[in-house]
């Protein structure tokens, strides 16, 4: 692809939501193997539905009212957050790393975004920092970061074939 602007907004798109799915796969089999649910998305939508009207913070976000169109909303921030990383991969490494990716930026960049829902999101939604306010928080972290793990394997596992449609 010719025109760098292009080729940047395609690759973070699609290794983007491709790194997303990954990670939501993941869910599933968590949840059929282990019986460990993932984040409902409609609360996410919730909470960013709740962000106009000026309350930011919930205790728990589950019990806030619910918001027209929450779920759909939620899986699209979902999706756009997975996109928003997969660019930051790329501003970093550069598109030259889809030349030829390596797994270890991936990873850095899966593992690096664990921050926003240990120190944001977690927060918002009332579960405390690093999920402090759970009733497992040990447990709670080990598979935040493990799901973030398998995000950056999922950067790397698309880009493989992302870079090769680019080149």
């Amino acid at each position: 692809m010719s025109d760098p602007v292009v080729a940047f907004l395609v690759a973070a798109v699609l290794i983007g939501c491709g790194a997303t799915a990954f990670m939501d796969v993941w869910g599933v089999v968590k949840a059929r193997l282990w019986g460990v649910p993932s984040l409902d998305y409609a609360l996410l939508g919730r909470w960013v539905g709740h962000m106009p009207r000026g309350r930011f913070a919930h205790r728990p976000i589950a019990a806030a009212a619910p918001v027209a169109g929450e779920r759909a909303l939620g899986w699209l921030l979902h999706y756009l957050t997975g996109i928003a990383f997969a660019a930051l991969l790329l501003a970093v490494w550069g598109l030259g790393w889809l030349a030829a990716p390596t797994l270890a930026p991936a990873l850095i960049i899966g593992l690096g975004t664990v921050l926003f829902p240990f120190l944001v999101m977690q927060p918002a939604l009332g579960a405390g920092i690093a999920a402090s306010r759970t009733p497992a928080p040990g447990r709670a972290r080990f598979h935040s970061l493990v799901t973030h793990a398998l995000f950056g394997l999922g950067l790397y596992l698309t880009a493989l074939p992302v870079g090769s449609l680019l080149r």
